[in-house]
């Protein structure tokens, strides 16, 4: 597709934000030009796609600064057009520039302009956030961790260091204090300006409901309408470890009930039993890898990857019985082409999340504290409990960053707030579902619960959730109250 320019319509007027140093953001005009030509597009540059990046502030308190450059990329409506939907899939640290091509042939698709954003740090915006080479990254795929003695705690200690420095030497500071939430709203709101958008429109999924509270609170006078699916409870940490990891133990033991309905599955047909069959199955590849085609053998932690990442949706359960089965034979290939698909897909940017993780979450700098975290969460989760915690625990890397936390969750109180709508799943293993019910109340949004096992729901072929969402986005129709979906 042919290059075009659009200039922004948006311009400086009566908004202060756009006075002074920042009337330039506002007024610049975007070149667009094909997504192959972007880190991360080449998937999308046949699908109808264009991409192009955005002037941003680094710093939003000193517009004469330096600038990050944001990329964006845009479908064009195929009717009559509403405006423009900017996305977020999540994460934090999931890149955004192909991710609203699943909805491509949605209905929405019609009305509305699709916005993909790589947020800042991210993919093929820059600067980017880096601490670990391509090298480092695969290396600790094998590295465990597990030794919960004094020297194996200092150890890991060590290592959580030494990547620290890394993301220093290699990022910056200055970067890395910038990649907050509240930084990555200002950008949406900017983008949404110089797209010609009076108001925003949005879609944010997992974390990105954390970024649409965010934005309800700093802009709610700018947002038109916000779906928010896989809500996090603003006034709770976005990974709350005890939580989080009980939602995949869920997760696990629906499949684990499901797959006892059959005779050959490999965690047994006694639902109760069945994570004791995957310990079985599992612990033994923390001393000797499990034989594999490709020389590397599977580890442990690529066995618990491909099982963790295969509990998100019951589409990919199939693949957890045909590794576990595979691993009750000796081999291990299934579950190692599984844990590569999940490394090399870039579902998430492990050093964007980790930047924004800690510069926002509260940490935890008492052994005490982070031994009963590590207590608590095999309590709850035993499928990720590999039997050998000894009392005490590692701190982990956000308790060695080297900036002051730049939030801390909190409920927010937005004034003038339009209709919102949060979409939550009951079984959601990722975001539980109460984290949804509070986001709602919390924005006095309309609630749509989705009854299943899964972490999101919206554009997945789910007729009731996705009806009710299109008729709010086109219309502004809230959904009927107390909607539930199966």
């Amino acid at each position: 597709m042919s290059a075009l320019l659009l200039l922004g319509t948006a311009c400086a007027g009566t908004d202060p934000e756009q006075a002074g140093g920042m009337a330039k953001f506002y007024r610049q005009t975007l070149q667009w030009s094909s997504c192959a030509d972007f880190a991360g597009g080449a998937a999308i540059a046949d699908a109808g796609f264009q991409c192009t990046r955005v002037m941003v502030p680094l710093d939003y308190a000193d517009p004469d600064g330096p600038v990050a450059q944001i990329a964006i990329s845009r479908r064009l409506a195929d009717g009559a057009k509403v405006g423009s939907l900017l996305s977020n899939p999540g994460g934090p640290g999931a890149p955004g520039l192909g991710f609203m091509a699943a909805f491509a042939s949605h209905p929405i698709a019609q009305r509305f302009d699709l916005i993909g954003v790589d947020v800042r740090g991210l993919g093929a915006s820059t600067p980017k956030v880096v601490c670990s080479t391509a090298a480092e990254f695969q290396a600790q795929r094998t590295d465990l961790d597990n030794d919960f003695s004094p020297a194996g705690i200092a150890q890991t200690e060590q290592e959580h260091r030494d990547y620290v420095a890394r993301c220093v030497e290699r990022t910056g500071v200055d970067v890395l204090g910038k990649v907050g939430t509240a930084d990555v709203a200002r950008d949406f709101d900017l983008i949404r300006a110089v797209l010609g958008d009076a108001k925003l429109t949005y879609f944010g999924g997992s974390y990105g409901t954390r970024l649409g509270s965010t934005l309800a609170e700093m802009f709610p006078d700018r947002i038109r309408a916000m779906v928010l699916d896989g809500g996090i409870d603003p006034a709770a940490p976005m990974i709350d470890w005890v939580n989080f990891s009980a939602g995949f133990q869920r997760a696990f033991d629906a499949y684990a009930a499901d797959c006892a309905t059959a005779p050959t599955c490999p965690v047994g047909t006694d639902p109760a039993r069945a994570t004791e069959a995957l310990r079985a199955l599992l612990n033994p590849l923390i001393d000797r890898p499990a034989t594999t085609t490709d020389p590397r053998g599977l580890g442990y932690l690529d066995a618990l990857s491909a099982v963790t990442n295969s509990l998100y949706s019951p589409l990919a359960w199939p693949g957890i019985t045909a590794g576990l089965t595979e691993l009750a034979q000796g081999r291990g290939d299934k579950f190692l082409a599984l844990a590569d698909l999940f490394a090399s897909s870039g579902v998430v940017d492990r050093d964007l999340q980790t930047a924004v993780l800690c510069l926002e979450e509260p940490r935890v700098t008492d052994r005490a504290v982070a031994a009963d975290l590590d207590r608590r969460t095999r309590a709850v989760a035993p499928i990720f409990d590999d039997g050998r915690a000894t009392g005490q625990a590692p701190l982990d890397v956000c308790a060695f960053w080297p900036l002051p936390t730049a939030s801390q969750p909190r409920t927010p109180t937005p004034t003038g707030l339009p209709p919102v709508v949060v979409v939550s799943t009951t079984g959601d293993p990722a975001t539980p579902h109460q984290g949804g019910v509070n986001l709602a109340h919390a924005l006095d949004a309309s609630l749509i619960t989705y009854e299943g096992v899964q972490h999101g729901v919206v554009g997945q072929g789910v007729a009731c959730v996705d009806d009710a969402v299109l008729r709010y986005l086109v219309d502004l129709t809230p959904p009927p109250a107390e909607l539930r979906c199966a």
